[in-house]
């Protein structure tokens, strides 16, 4: 029971923070897989390299997975991550989105979390 805590917790906390970041996020929220939209087909290798760089593992899924323009990254949450380990990763992966330009969300649900 613990460790399914300590994922649902891992699993919200990263997905507002990316929400917070800018990103359009989709899928269930209580989903360990975490879907962010990228939409241009070139972005999606960019920003996979751009976070291996970074040493963040990322799934891309484009077309034919996908329709063209509904690209996206997965991000896969674990029970095993600390706080620390998403914070850093998503420090990382918000500098990547930076230098691909993946923010398109002026999202009003920008909430802090605790």
């Amino acid at each position: 029971k613990e460790r399914i805590q300590r994922l649902s917790d891992n699993t919200h906390y990263f997905r507002q923070r990316l929400i917070n970041m800018g990103f359009i996020v989709y899928g269930n929220p209580d989903s360990p897989v975490i879907p962010a939209m990228i939409y241009f087909p070139a972005k999606l290798a960019s920003f996979s390299r751009e976070c291996l760089k970074r040493e963040i593992a990322v799934v891309v899924v484009g077309f034919p997975a996908t329709p063209v323009v509904t690209g996206r990254v997965r991000f896969c949450m674990s029970a095993s991550h600390s706080r620390e380990d998403l914070d850093k990763a998503l420090n990382e992966i918000e500098d990547a989105a930076h230098t691909c330009h993946l923010f398109y969300s002026t999202s009003v649900n920008k909430q802090p979390f605790l």
